[in-house]
This record gives C-alpha cells, sequence and structure tokens, in this order.
C-alpha cells in the first residue's frame, strides 16, 4: 500500500482546475431550468405517467464528463510515487579488545566482584554500543589466544566473551603476545580506524614478542592501542586454590600478593600509537574509561539520498478520455440535457 508521504505532484498548480468539474455540473442544471416543458392539460395525467429511461439518465453524460475532467485535471497535475530512499553508509572502526586473563585478575578488591568479571561485564556494554563497527576479543595470560575474530554479530561475540575464564591458559602476563595476536586479527581490516584496547593488571612476565616490539608493528599498521591498566597495583586480595594438607582436598584460600602495575610501560604504548592511557582503580573508573573510549573513536556516517519517481498519470489520462468516450456514446444515443 502506497503512502501519502510518499505520493507527490510534479506540476500540483493544475490542481487549481479541480473546482471545473462541479461547475459544469452545476450550470447544466441551471440550464435544465430553461427547457421547455409539455404542457398537460390534467395534473392526474402527469403523474400517472411513468419516467422513461431517457428521463431518467439524462444527466449521466454530464456526470461522466465531469469525471473525466476531474481525472485529466489530476492527470495534468503529474502525480508521482517516490521509489527514493535515504541510504546511510558508515566509515566503520574495526577494534579488538586484548584482555588480560592470568590469575591475578581473580583479585577481589573490585568488590563484589573480582577484577576480570568486571571486565567483561564493562566490555560487553562496550560492545552493545558498538552496533555499525566490527569488534574483535583476545584473551591472554602466559600466552594469547583468539576468543573471537572482529566482527559485527554481537550476540557471538557476548557469547564468547561469557566463555572467558581464569585458569584456562598458562599463568602469567604475556602483554607483547597478547598485542601481537590482536595485531593479527586487524592485519586484513580495510576499515579507515583500526585499533586495540588493551586491558590489563600487571607487568610483562612472558611471551615469545616483547611490548615494545608489539608496539612497533602497530605503530606501522596505524593501529591505535588504548591501555588500561585494571587496580591501583600493590598488594592486592587474591583467591589460590591448595591443597590441604591435612585432608589432602583442594581448597580455595584468599591471600594478600603484590600485584604491580607497569604504568610507564602501557602508558609508552598509547602515546607511540597515537592512543591513550587510563587508569581503572574500581568499577565505576573502569566504566567511564570505556565510555571515553567508546565517545573518543566514534563511527562515521555519511547519509546519502537517491530519489527515483514512478509517473502515475497515464492511468488517470486512460481513464479520463474512456469516461469520455462513453459520454459522447450517450449523447449521440439521445441522453442529454436540452433538447436537440
Amino acid at each position: 500500500m502506497m503512502s501519502f508521504s510518499a505520493l507527490q505532484f510534479q506540476t500540483p498548480w493544475w490542481l487549481l482546475l479541480l473546482p471545473l468539474p462541479l461547475l459544469l455540473v452545476f450550470f447544466s442544471r441551471r440550464l435544465e431550468v430553461f427547457e421547455p416543458r409539455l404542457s398537460l392539460p390534467r395534473t392526474a395525467m402527469a403523474r400517472s405517467l411513468r419516467p422513461t429511461f431517457r428521463s431518467r439518465f439524462r444527466n449521466l453524460p454530464i456526470w461522466l464528463s465531469a469525471f473525466a475532467l476531474t481525472l485529466m485535471v489530476v492527470a495534468l497535475a503529474r502525480p508521482q510515487k517516490g521509489l527514493g530512499r535515504d541510504q546511510l553508509t558508515t566509515e566503520g572502526v574495526d577494534i579488538v579488545v586484548a584482555l588480560d586473563v592470568s590469575g591475578s585478575m581473580a583479585a577481589q578488591d573490585f568488590q563484589p566482584d573480582n577484577r576480570l568479571s568486571v571486565a567483561k561485564s564493562v566490555v560487553a556494554d562496550f560492545i552493545k554500543k558498538r552496533t555499525r563497527d566490527r569488534v574483535g576479543l583476545v584473551v591472554f595470560a602466559g600466552r594469547a589466544i583468539t576468543q573471537s575474530p572482529a566482527t559485527t554479530d554481537q550476540a557471538l561475540l557476548l557469547r564468547q566473551l561469557e566463555d572467558v575464564a581464569l585458569d584456562r591458559l598458562p599463568d602469567g602476563t604475556a602483554i607483547g603476545s597478547g598485542l601481537a595476536t590482536a595485531l593479527s586479527r586487524l592485519s586484513k581490516s580495510e576499515a579507515k580506524t583500526k585499533l586495540v584496547v588493551l586491558v590489563t593488571d600487571g607487568a610483562n612476565n612472558s611471551g615469545e614478542i616483547d611490548p615494545e616490539t608489539a608496539t612497533d608493528i602497530a605503530k606501522a599498521m596505524q593501529v591505535k592501542i588504548y591501555t588500561v591498566g585494571v587496580g591501583k597495583g600493590g598488594i592486592a586480595p587474591i583467591p589460590v586454590r591448595a591443597q590441604d594438607p591435612f585432608t589432602g582436598r583442594i581448597v580455595s584460600r584468599t591471600v594478600n600478593m603484590d600485584v604491580p602495575i607497569d604504568e610507564a610501560l602501557l602508558k609508552r604504548i598509547a602515546e607511540r600509537t597515537g592512543g591513550a592511557f587510563f587508569s581503572a582503580t574500581d568499577e565505576s573508573s573502569f566504566r567511564d574509561i570505556f565510555a571515553r573510549i567508546d565517545a573518543l573513536e566514534t563511527t562515521r556516517l555519511k547519509s546519502v539520498s537517491f530519489r527515483r519517481f514512478q509517473e502515475l498519470f497515464p492511468p488517470f489520462l486512460t481513464a479520463a478520455l474512456l469516461f469520455l468516450l462513453v459520454a459522447g456514446f450517450l449523447w449521440t444515443r439521445g441522453l442529454r440535457v436540452l433538447p436537440a
């Protein structure tokens, strides 16, 4: 069904002539008043006469002509159906989140959850906002793996993020390997803007690729790196699993451990690639950081409007000519207002 918003008239001033058909009918009725009437000697005889087909439909040619004239006026106004639509094109941003899943991310200083749980929640909200961008996920500890390649399938990506857990990789903090794996996910990207968001709470202490080398690769690829240091550094309560010497069962205990953050390294990585360093000391600041990154790396939108129209006047014109032909035929058959 065509909506009125999709209908337009190319020459709408012709619609000013729409009163003409009504004037035609009006004047035809006025002329009928002056027709010579047949005088009957008796009123009763006049009443007994039945109206004939010709007398009943004598005005039909006038009405058909008026309707035909109305259709012709509409045809002259050139009604058109809009087939154009606004097409939205985007310059997307390709993003890979490199998330630290080392044992220290179990620190419980982000009450009531640990660091990893808060990080997953914040990253999930960030993903949900990037509806027009491809986002990927890399996790790293003693080594790095790709949890999800860059994709626009948010449901899939969120499921992969939900599956992220501690103790699935050798322990350690391989920042260089995490960055290198994230950059490999962006190596074939054709997006104008490419960036890595590195989330870690420690210092590089393992991995085959050092962070400086990974930073040089990112700079050559024109990939910006935003680094997020999680926690305040220093002593943090961390649950650890150990064997009870008396029962032999594996139990979980909370111990205070020193978790140093190499902020100097994280700042250097961000500055050399055109990104920025942020420090997340609690859940509120964590969410604020990702909101700031989201605002800094907005997707550029460009709206292009295409306009095409379909002419609708031919059916109106055809119908008008058809009604005129029928009116002319009836006129020749004796249906007319004035006697011949």
